[in-house]
């Protein structure tokens, strides 16, 4: 346990990701093996469930620490997070002669479940007195189920790859299938070949450009394809050995994610790579991303789920075809190829091509540009016709053309700290506008957009101007107002307000603005109503 709270600790203490990396690397080489599978289930969201109750952990930590219940909850609200508060109130560690490893606690803990309420104690209790205060952190934070880090499932694929020598989309794949810690070595999992570890291996995804010159400055407009930019999962579907492996950007293997799209297997010849869009699909329009979000991260995906967020597959390049890279092909002659697969197939329920808008002049793709929004696009794909497929981002290739975001003059109501390096600053703020009785709804939470100076300036005033304290959160009084900018509204029955919005980040401090001239509930409303016409 002592190696894996050091990882934890020192991990939480970085936003450097190539310290996180290095850090995880050395993690994976130097843990005994037991170790290492647990703190890759763990990294990898398999953490098991102990069922133990909160307030009990609570009741039990003032008991042990003998402090009073106001100051126990007085100091939650300063250090705003419960593991941690209980790690420090309890007494040190009394009982040294036994140190687990991490595998050791987890045997322990999965017997929790079976336990009376008193067995609970006894066990938990004891277990403290056996932990340092940084090990009692790490531990509460498993037995209450809220062991979250900062580290993406990529990085630890990355991490794990270096260690190992082996191919990054091959650990990612080993990664995703229906393994458990309980019974699952890891060098079983990660050392050992696997039949399909080379037919799953997709591509490096080409990543695009944001335009940052006029049009005109990119040559000749019939020298590009301009295509819609949807609003999905980017994905490539890979067809080998009569097998279907679904890829996100993110190098997430999602197959079992979109079972509908496995009836791609049947219409793409073997040895066929697909670089497109998921998005989710319904009366001959893409819907709002928040449809598709309500089956990511599903474990299940009920007949209500897929009937309600239908997905298809918008794609709009191939590179490979009959077992041969095409990556090395120009634009034009990949788009025929596809054009020729997909007008064979014909478009259905799980598959069309993306669409190339028709233009003459670059006037002409402007005025296009500005009905993005009809056509439920973030704007435009420009592809060079004459480019290749290429690894990363690459001047002159693909560029990204978004439509500007939607905005609102909202008021900040309340913060939290942030993570990292800004744990004792207030980052964290939610932001609210005016309903039809002058009163402020939340509608929004931000934590981007501020500099570094602007918000010492915010983090200064949320402490000097607190009306409450709920845990880590703070009501602050209403009287800064910022332009909070987002890239799609939809009505959401899980929000007081009825709205949510998709990407909000801080655009504009507006201390010109008093708060009575924010933006108002309605104006969101009638906003949604606009998105929903078109």
């Amino acid at each position: 346990m002592k190696q894996f709270a050091e990882l934890f600790l020192e991990l939480d203490r970085t936003n450097k990701t190539s310290r996180k990396t290095e850090l995880l690397k050395n993690y994976f080489l130097t843990a005994p093996e037991e170790d290492r599978i647990w703190a890759l289930a763990l990294f990898t969201g398999r953490r098991p469930r102990f069922n133990v109750n909160r307030s009990q952990i609570w009741q039990w930590a003032g008991e042990e620490s003998g402090i009073p219940e106001w100051l126990l909850r007085e100091s939650y609200s300063s250090v705003g997070d419960l593991g941690e508060t209980i790690s420090l109130v309890l007494p040190e560690r009394v009982d040294d002669t036994d140190e687990k490893t991490l595998s050791d606690w987890f045997s322990l803990l999965n017997q929790l479940p079976a336990m009376n309420e008193q067995a609970k104690k006894e066990t938990i209790i004891s277990s403290w007195k056996q932990l340092t205060q940084h090990e009692k952190f790490v531990f509460n934070k498993l037995i209450m189920g809220s062991f979250r880090i900062g580290v993406s499932q990529s990085l630890v694929i990355r991490a794990i790859a270096e260690a190992t020598g082996k191919d990054l989309n091959i650990i990612a794949h080993r990664l995703m299938g229906k393994w458990s810690p309980i019974d699952t070595r890891y060098d079983e999992l990660i050392m050992e070949d696997g039949q399909n570890d080379e037919s799953s291996k997709p591509y490096p995804f080409f990543l695009a450009y944001p335009v940052s010159t006029p049009l005109e400055e990119l040559g000749n407009s019939e020298d590009w394809f301009a295509e819609w930019k949807w609003d999905g999962i980017r994905a490539q579907i890979i067809l080998r050995n009569d097998e279907i492996f679904i890829w996100s950007r993110g190098e997430d293997l999602a197959t079992d994610k979109f079972p509908e799209l496995h009836i791609l297997k049947k219409y793409f010849p073997g040895g066929t790579v697909l670089d497109g869009e998921i998005v989710c699909y319904m009366n001959n329009s893409v819907m709002p991303f928040n449809v598709l979000q309500t089956r990511i991260g599903r474990k299940n995906l009920t007949k209500n789920i897929l009937k309600e967020a239908p997905v298809n597959y918008i794609v709009y390049d191939i590179l490979e075809y009959g077992g041969e890279d095409i990556r090395g092909w120009s634009q034009k002659q990949r788009r025929e190829k596809l054009e020729e697969l997909v007008t064979a197939i014909g478009v259905n329920d799980y598959l069309r091509i993306s669409p190339l808008v028709t233009f003459n002049t670059w006037d002409e793709l402007r005025e296009w540009h500005g009905r993005s929004r009809e056509f439920a696009a973030e704007g435009f794909m420009l592809k060079n016709k004459n480019g290749i497929y290429q690894v990363g981002r690459k001047v002159g290739g693909w560029l990204k053309w978004k439509v500007n975001p939607y905005s609102v003059d909202a008021v900040l109501v309340y913060a939290a700290k942030g993570q990292g390096r800004r744990t004792e600053l207030y980052t964290d703020y939610t932001f609210a506008v005016w309903d039809d009785e002058k009163k402020l709804i939340p509608f929004a939470k931000a934590y981007s957009g501020l500099t570094d100076k602007e918000i010492a300036e915010v983090d200064r005033f949320v402490k000097q101007h607190t009306i409450e304290k709920f845990g880590p959160v703070r009501t602050v009084k209403p009287e800064m107002v910022f332009e909070i900018g987002f890239e799609g509204i939809n009505a959401s029955n899980r929000h007081k307000s009825g709205i949510a919005v998709r990407f909000p980040r801080i655009l504009n401090w507006r201390k010109d603005k008093p708060i009575e001239e924010a933006d108002t509930l309605e104006n969101l409303r009638l906003l949604l109503e606009g998105t929903q016409r078109r």
